[in-house]
């Protein structure tokens, strides 16, 4: 019988391995690495530092992690294509170096964080989409005139 030896419980070494992995396995990712590459070029051990943090802060509640992610992941064209593959990738390199309940975690929490992002990216199933705004309206707004449709246009109070 086989003895599966990764490891269950969460602790700092494994979200470092964890980090790591993914993020050497993203670099030759053919649809991904490119894109982080063009972002990361020179940087990527600043960025490995600051994902382990990330996932520090998210997995043991260490706090470390500071960032703004979803400016950090604004302007680089992604698509809901990207995190589905972003998610596979992770899924894969979490249950190649961990499993149990530290599993359980990281997979359901990068689910969050893939939902949150695209969210804030404004793109995915999540996605608000807003009529788009007319430019009468958006002359009205910046000369301080309220518009309802209800009533007719008023003058704010400033």
């Amino acid at each position: 019988m086989l003895i599966d030896e990764r490891p269950t419980d969460l602790s700092e070494s494994l979200v470092e391995r964890l980090v790591h992995t993914f993020y050497g396995r993203i670099r030759e990712d053919a649809v991904l690495g490119p894109i982080f590459e063009a972002r990361l070029a020179g940087r990527w051990d600043a960025h490995l530092r600051k994902m382990v943090d990330f996932w520090s802060s998210i997995a043991l509640k260490s706090g470390r992690y500071g960032g703004r992610p979803h400016v950090a992941h604004q302007g680089l064209g992604l698509e809901p294509a990207h995190f589905a593959r972003w998610l596979n990738l992770f899924e894969k390199t979490v249950h190649d170096v961990c499993a149990g309940a530290a599993a359980t975690l990281f997979i359901d929490r990068a689910h969050r964080i893939a939902d949150s992002l695209q969210i804030g990216l404004n793109i995915g199933p999540h996605a608000l989409h807003f009529p788009p705004r007319s430019a009468d309206a958006r002359d009205r707004r910046a000369a301080g005139i309220a518009t309802d449709e209800r009533s007719p246009a008023v003058k704010t109070q400033r």
